[in-house]
């Protein structure tokens, strides 16, 4: 594994060890069910949301990627997604400065058939 992800594998094991267990688990329980219910009142106006992939440029090749704060923040429109557990594609959407970018398509539980025809009217 990379640097990056050894650091991410680390922080989990260690907010699950022993003693940390409720100081970092319960509150981030807590976490994951507020921004569950901020999904589920977005859908009830919604079908599906679009949302860029990433807030920022993706790095040019061969850019060096030791900046954490730069990972964590290519991250952040990604990972509330995987909180809720609900389903996502991210598919290309074009170029800004020469560069990829995405866009990412996101739906309630079980809206898989959704997202997938949003992103395909996309690609298409």
């Amino acid at each position: 594994f990379g640097a990056e992800v050894k650091r991410r594998v680390l922080l989990g094991t260690y907010a699950l060890s022993a003693g940390y267990h409720d100081k970092y688990y319960k509150k981030a329980q807590d976490a994951r069910a507020w921004v569950k219910r901020d999904f589920e009142g977005a859908f009830e106006s919604a079908d599906v949301l679009a949302t860029p992939t990433m807030p920022v440029l993706p790095p040019e090749r061969g850019e060096s990627l030791d900046d954490p704060l730069s990972l964590y923040l290519m991250d952040a429109n990604t990972v509330p997604v995987n909180l809720a557990n609900l389903p996502a594609v991210s598919v290309p959407a074009g170029e800004s400065a020469g560069l990829p970018v995405g866009m990412q398509f996101v739906g309630p539980a079980f809206g898989e058939e959704t997202v997938i025809r949003a992103a395909s009217a996309v690609e298409e």
